[in-house]
């Protein structure tokens, strides 16, 4: 079986293919179930963030297209177009690959500790709908364990940096002065949570988080001083919102340009700084299009985010030593565990050859035919068994010149000699005394 891990993600797709192949919550379990479904799979997990969609999947060598027109046929894209932004890997590449994923080395914003919570989260979903077999989930495990050193060992995670900052950052090149703004950001997730704890400690005047459910809203802003209020209170909040950062969940956009057009008059066309941080976007594109509103998607902030990748880059390349060796470790342990199969597949066979052979001799000795010849005839035939297969198999393999299995064979079937023999005792030589 192989190890597939097979997406896209911010450097591959544009936002909006992103936003076709994203996963929304309420479709992963119907996702996982299909998935895990498929023929030729035997186990898969779904990470869907807005920046990447990927599956990771134990397959044959038949599962990589099996998964491939899935996806496809799941968000309604055609192959074609999925081929050109979609990436595969196989065993020691994918899993190196998610273990660069957990720790942000493969992230817009390079380091970035969100991802890792969202690989989890991908991890305990996966779990639960039984998609996770033995090897996805010591992989899961393995990589777990290497992103908890590479955070510990390396500076990559020390002044968090994320999409969320580099939001704010570029929201400060508009807004000299913060304490003169006010924000509303949209969403109550942990996207928002960062981006509302920047917000505050730059020093922004008010803070409104606006959410489906008014609670969850309140979980956020309570604890930064802001004002929670639920979705269809945005209109109002608009127009006193300097700085509008959003991301939901959500399918559809939250955000109009009719909306945005009614605030704008308001305001008396004060300028709006926007981000949509949101896959699919929570604001509609044309919005972009209203004098006096700065409009940003996930894919305007590459230049805050390479600034950030320069002072990270020195951690990174730590980082990348540590999951060498990471996916050194996994691969031996796979190749143990490899091995363990294989040893007890052979065991189990000269068990079954046993068993056959000793009931046949007890046949002929309840008949009562002679315990001598019984016994010697059981060990020749269990001889015999035994060794006919490896014997048929060295013989096709010299015929076939396979030199490397024959130079492996007699490791495997005959006892090990000594470097080297001692030699055999001298007898003892007792003196004669008897008297002549």
């Amino acid at each position: 079986m192989t190890l597939l891990a097979l997406g896209i993600n911010h450097r591959t797709a544009s936002v909006a293919v992103r936003e076709q192949v994203a996963f929304t919550p309420a479709q992963l379990e119907h996702a996982l179930e299909q998935l895990r479904g498929l023929p030729h799979i035997s186990e898969a997990a779904v990470l869907s963030t807005c920046n990447r969609t990927e599956l990771y999947c134990v397959t044959d060598a038949a599962g990589e297209q099996t998964v491939l027109e899935w996806l496809g046929r799941f968000h309604n894209l055609s192959i074609d177009e999925l081929t050109r932004c979609a990436y595969h890997y196989l065993d020691n590449d994918a899993a190196r690959h998610l273990m660069r994923v957990a720790v942000g080395l493969d992230s817009m914003v390079l380091g970035e500790p969100q991802i890792l919570g969202q690989l989890k989260d991908a991890y305990q979903q996966a779990r639960q709908m039984q998609g996770l077999g033995g090897e996805l989930e010591r992989l899961f495990q393995h990589t777990f364990a290497v992103a908890k050193q590479v955070r510990t060992e390396t500076g990559i995670g020390k002044n968090p940096v994320s999409v969320a900052y580099a939001a704010v950052s570029m929201a400060s090149r508009i807004f000299d002065d913060f304490s003169r703004s006010s924000a509303l950001l949209i969403g109550a997730g942990e996207t928002i949570e960062l981006v509302a704890r920047h917000l505050h400690e730059a020093g922004v005047r008010e803070l409104t988080v606006a959410n489906r459910t008014r609670e969850r809203a309140e979980l956020v802003s309570s604890r930064l001083g802001g004002k929670a209020i639920t979705l269809p209170e945005i209109p109002a909040a608009l127009e006193e919102a300097d700085i509008v950062i959003s991301s939901t969940a959500s399918p559809l956009p939250i955000l109009g340009k009719g909306m945005v057009e009614s605030a704008l008059k308001k305001r008396r066309h004060r300028p709006v700084f926007m981000v949509d941080i949101a896959v699919p976007r929570d604001i509609e594109p044309e919005v972009g299009e209203l004098a006096d509103v700065f409009l940003y998607t996930v894919d305007d902030l590459e230049e805050v985010i390479a600034e950030n990748r320069r002072h990270r880059q020195v951690a990174a390349d730590q980082a990348e030593s540590l999951i060498e060796h990471g996916v050194g470790s996994w691969q031996h342990e796979r190749r143990i565990r490899s091995g363990g199969e294989l040893i007890r597949e052979y065991r189990h066979h000269g068990e079954a050859l046993r068993d056959e052979s000793r009931d046949q001799a007890l046949e002929r000795l309840a008949r009562g035919e002679d315990p001598a010849k019984v016994i010697e005839r059981l060990a020749h035939q269990l001889a015999n068994r035994l060794m006919h297969q490896p014997t048929q198999a060295i013989r096709d393999a010299a015929s076939q010149e396979h030199h490397e299995f024959l130079e492996a064979a007699p490791r495997l079937l005959l006892p090990v000699k000594p470097a080297f023999e001692k030699p055999a005792p001298k007898a003892n030589r007792h003196k004669d005394n008897t008297p002549a």
